[in-house]
């Protein structure tokens, strides 16, 4: 350097305030894991990873607070672990925003969620887009004395089991769909639910869709079983459990009675002119544990016995005048009617139920 001046310091952008911000927030270990190029981490044992996105005008509404993004976020990615009876230990965050967007919302909540599920986020990517859109991969480590949990493991014999109730995250999308709002944690509702005797439902539903609850508890009590073959309702319970029965190779009968439901989730339905049972089978993103056990196995509490395995050919759903088969329906993001926009939309109900798709040409 000539003239012995003294070089001066590189301007600090905004960018690398919001990271020098984040790393306070965080503190340790997070905060010295976050800034360099890459996350360096000491790792033994066993270890799951999981990936998944949440993007704006798809997995939620346009304009949804950045705070409610974020709990989203982690979310969803936490039920995966808790699918595979995992215990949530580091992630990698890559978010991509909109000028205006509030990042420091985003990532304050974020932090406070992640320091409640014990999970130390060790770095990530910031973009600009012209929408949200934040991906998420978490590593989860195999809990001690536990085991991971896997989808293959059911037998014929076994009972099938909810962790929670179905359908009401899929009512919570068509009050958003008819102008309900989070606002922080506020719901707003639209008429006629604001103040109606369905409000308290209505909430509840708005809440479960945007800030669904995913089952950690239950996961590491399943990972101590013996055997227990397990997934997590994303797409929807008939969809998912043709995954876990085809990855088994079993068969599975649902009791349409035996499905669990919210208070007034039925009457709700009705209100909103929906099937109650379809979106049980077919709503999706409930993030509550399908999974299977040995017949006799104690059940975990406050969970839901909807049905059970046997050797028969795919699923079928039993009422009082026999049993149906229950066609795989729910939310495909690489099927066509997924290309057309908007928030994600289920299939409804088992074969020769629900609304009938119009057939096209001659």
């Amino acid at each position: 350097m000539s003239g012995g001046r003294r070089a001066r310091p590189a301007a600090i952008g905004a960018e690398d305030r919001l990271i020098a911000w984040l790393r306070g927030t965080l503190g340790p270990p997070g905060g010295k894991l976050v800034g360099d190029d890459a996350a360096m981490l000491r790792l033994d044992g066993e270890w799951a990873l999981t990936a998944d996105s949440q993007i704006e005008g798809t997995h939620f509404v346009r304009g949804l607070d950045p705070a409610a993004v974020a709990r989203r976020l982690l979310a969803v990615n936490l039920s995966d672990l808790a699918a595979v009876g995992a215990a949530p230990a580091y992630a990698l965050l890559a978010l991509a925003a909109p000028p205006g967007f509030d990042h420091r919302r985003f990532l304050r909540a974020f932090a406070g969620a992640a320091r409640a599920a014990g999970v130390v986020l060790a770095g990530g990517d910031l973009a600009r887009a012209p929408q949200v859109v934040a991906t998420l991969a978490l590593l989860g480590r195999r809990r001690p004395r536990g085991r991971f949990l896997r989808r293959d493991e059911a037998r014929a014999g076994d009972a099938l089991w909810a962790g929670g109730t179905l359908g009401e995250s899929a009512l919570g999308h068509l009050l958003l769909a008819r102008g309900a709002r989070l606002d922080g944690r506020r719901v707003t509702l639209p008429a006629p639910f604001a103040g109606g005797s369905l409000a308290a439902a209505a909430t509840a539903a708005v809440r479960r869709h945007l800030l669904p609850a995913p089952q950690l508890a239950l996961s590491a009590e399943l990972a101590r079983r013996r055997r227990a073959s397990c997934i997590d309702v994303s797409d929807g319970l008939a969809k998912d459990l043709s995954r876990l029965c085809a990855a088994s190779g079993v068969g599975a009968v649902v009791e349409a009675a035996a499905l669990p439901f919210a208070p007034r989730t039925v009457e709700l339905a009705r209100a909103l002119r929906a099937d109650a049972e379809a979106l049980a089978l077919s709503g999706g993103e409930d993030y509550v544990l399908l999974f299977t056990l040995p017949a006799r196995a104690r059940p975990p509490r406050g969970c839901h016995r909807i049905g059970g395995i046997d050797d028969g050919n795919g699923v079928r759903l039993r009422r009082e005048g026999g049993e149906v088969p229950l066609r795989a329906s729910g939310w495909d993001h690489l099927a066509p009617e997924a290309a057309s926009g908007g928030l994600r939309r289920a299939e409804s109900g088992p074969r020769g139920t629900g609304p009938r798709r119009r057939r096209r040409g001659p």
